[in-house]
């Protein structure tokens, strides 16, 4: 309810009888009751008291717990007539906006020295609540719907705009109640929908109600005329919502549109009522007051119900359209992304960073994910991919691409047998540098030098490649989880080759790349009007670290289980696969991983359930790189 203000200002009067009193306490009687809507306090003529009660409720009726700010302006006296009138002047303050609807009405007071108790008293009319208001009119609120913002991505390129929309149901004004059952149930199976669910809708609602059953894209309606006009009452009414380029891309990013739920409702505090359209999910979900921009508003006088003429408007306020969110996302790559994951069953997902800015050009996370995002959200133990954490870590403890490991076929930490994945080269056994160990991928290899890198070492060398610490995006966003002490030497055996306690998520990864890539810690930028984030870690990347570690991967790609990328065109390309074992089956299932540099592009590809990282991952990530050239 708005703050009620009363205020009655110095009274101007002519000059009047010393006998005579004034009308001062009449008008503030006036001016209260107006202000609140109570009116039984208020002296008036006897000729309009009994109408002032009724014409009030029914003028204000439809503005709620509205009540406006009535203070008094200038008075005039005309004791020859004993007349006086007054000025009174609103203010309403409609909303949360500065802008308020104001005007004056005048009141009209008689004076008669023979009432004692209140000579003064006020001539009721409707123009005391607004100055044009008829008898026969009550004010009414509306709202003007402000434009919905577009969502651009890199460049400035529109992802997602107002595009033609279906709207497919029943109207119950165009068939017989007798088939309303049948109509129902012949759409709902053409449609492929809840039957049960949708008929219950249409005999639930009202006797000309539309009872949406389906929103389609126009150019990929599944129906077509004739078969909805084979169907008693089913119609297809067009529309616009705010659509990204496909009903695919970026969906779990960028999220969709809609009418509001009863949840949304509820939680707007009254700013959002039921037929307004809104960001259901995503970042229109998240920016949706941004993007939605303001309301406007208008008050009329509408005609009284069996009267005749149009409303008039009395104030209008423009809404102010969204603002655009901006995001990095490049529609090209986005796409590519999308279209190489397409023939993939399982949840998958790549991520593309530029890692001179940390811009996350693609995002895209397979349907296997059941409309999760997978690229962002996911947490899944990284494998082998992780190997470039724990190089880092023993660089830092003194070891050069030089160093030798020792790389047997097994390995046994307190009981736990570790091994290489099945088709390791047997050529790359037993004494090998690091950076022989990290080309062919030697998991033995890398716990047999776990008493070289604590496992706090090895928590602060992922931060310093920007996996563990959290940043907010403006998104849900997993970093990656890296313990830093571990409760097992077995479990610390595990954190050497990405298992274990060890997880992170496809975006994570592409930080790590994209970190090696720039030479210090990349913090991924998904909106460019958000203020960056900012990692602090306590041992940063060091740009003699970056080199060495470009270096390695670009071994990964001339000499270890990654050539197949070697004839990738463009600039040279670094990379590692990955291989997580997962769950409690025999033998157990396994994510595949693989991430990569080439220029200034920094790429993770997963698959949830692979054969391996360079197998199954491995084709996935080539198609992109051969087809961002």
């Amino acid at each position: 309810m708005l703050a009620l203000v009363l205020a009655v200002a110095a009274l101007g009067l002519t000059a009047c009888s010393e006998e005579r009193p004034g009308p001062e306490d009449a008008l503030s009687l006036l001016v209260s009751g107006l202000s609140t809507f109570e009116l039984a306090e208020v002296p008036f003529t006897a000729a309009t008291a009994a109408q002032a009660e009724p014409d009030l409720a029914e003028a204000v009726a439809e503005l709620g717990e509205l009540r406006p700010s009535v203070e008094l302006g200038d008075v005039d006296r005309d004791d020859e007539n004993d007349t006086a009138t007054a000025v009174l002047a609103y203010t309403w303050d409609l909303d949360d906006t500065e802008e308020d609807w104001s005007y004056e009405t005048a009141a009209t007071l008689a004076y008669d020295e023979a009432d004692e108790a209140e000579p003064w008293r006020v001539a009721w009319s409707t123009d005391l609540v607004e100055p044009s208001l008829t008898p026969d009119e009550h004010l009414v609120l509306g709202e003007l719907a402000a434009e919905r913002a577009d969502v651009l991505g890199a460049g400035g390129v529109v992802l997602v705009t107002d595009r033609d929309v279906l709207r497919i149901g029943i109207d119950k004004t165009q068939v017989a109640p007798a088939a309303l059952e049948a109509s129902a149930t012949a759409l709902a199976e053409l449609l492929e929908i809840d039957v049960a669910g949708y008929v219950a809708q249409v005999t639930g609602a009202g006797e000309a109600a539309f009872v949406e059953a389906l929103v389609v894209r126009a150019e990929a309606s599944p129906v077509v005329g004739a078969e909805l006009a084979a169907i008693e009452g089913a119609v297809a009414l067009e529309d616009e919502l705010p659509l990204a380029p496909t009903r695919e891309f970026a969906r779990p990013i960028l999220g969709t549109v809609g009418e509001a739920t009863a949840e949304i409702i509820e939680a707007s505090g009254g700013e959002i009522a039921a037929g307004d359209t809104v960001g259901l999910s995503g970042l229109q979900a998240r920016y949706d007051a941004t993007l939605r921009g303001q309301p406007g508003l208008t008050v009329s006088a509408a005609p009284a119900e069996g009267t005749t003429g149009e409303p008039r408007t009395l104030y209008t306020r423009a809404a102010a359209p969204g603002e655009p969110l901006t995001t990095t996302l490049d529609p090209d790559l986005q796409q590519l992304a999308e279209t190489v994951l397409a023939p993939v069953a399982e949840a998958s997902a790549i991520v593309a960073i530029r890692p001179s800015t940390g811009e996350v050009l693609a995002a895209a996370s397979g349907s296997g994910g059941g409309g999760l995002s997978t690229a962002t959200i996911g947490q899944y133990a990284p494998g082998s991919t992780f190997k470039v954490v724990s190089t880092l870590a023993l660089l830092r403890a003194g070891l050069t691409p030089e160093s030798e490991l020792e790389c047997t076929s097994t390995i046994t930490v307190d009981g736990k047998e570790f091994e290489n994945y099945d088709d390791y080269p047997s050529s790359d056994l037993g004494g090998i540098p690091l950076q022989t160990a990290l080309a062919s991928s030697c998991n033995t290899a890398f716990i047999s030098a776990r008493d070289q890198v604590p496992q706090d070492v090895l928590a602060e060398s992922a931060a310093a490649l920007g996996l563990g610490v959290d940043a907010d995006l403006g998104l849900p966003a997993f970093f990656g989880s890296v313990p830093a002490a571990a409760e097992t030497e077995t479990e610390h055996a595990a954190s050497m080759i990405g298992q274990g306690r060890v997880q992170a998520s496809p975006l994570a990864m592409a930080a790590v790349a994209a970190s090696v890539a720039r030479g210090e810690t990349v913090v991924p930028v998904v909106l460019l009007d958000a203020v960056p984030a900012e990692k602090i870690v306590a041992a940063p990347l060091q740009p003699v670290e970056a080199e060495q570690l470009r270096a390695l991967l670009e071994t990964v790609v001339d000499e270890g289980s990654a050539q197949f990328l070697s004839d990738v065109p463009g600039d040279p390309v670094g990379a590692k696969t990955g291989t997580a074992e997962y769950g409690s089956e025999s033998p157990p299932r396994t994510h595949a991983w693989m991430i990569a540099i080439q220029g200034d592009l920094a790429v993770a590809v997963f698959v949830e359930d692979g054969e391996s990282g360079s197998r199954t991952a491995g084709p996935l990530l080539e198609a992109f790189l051969r087809g961002g050239v």
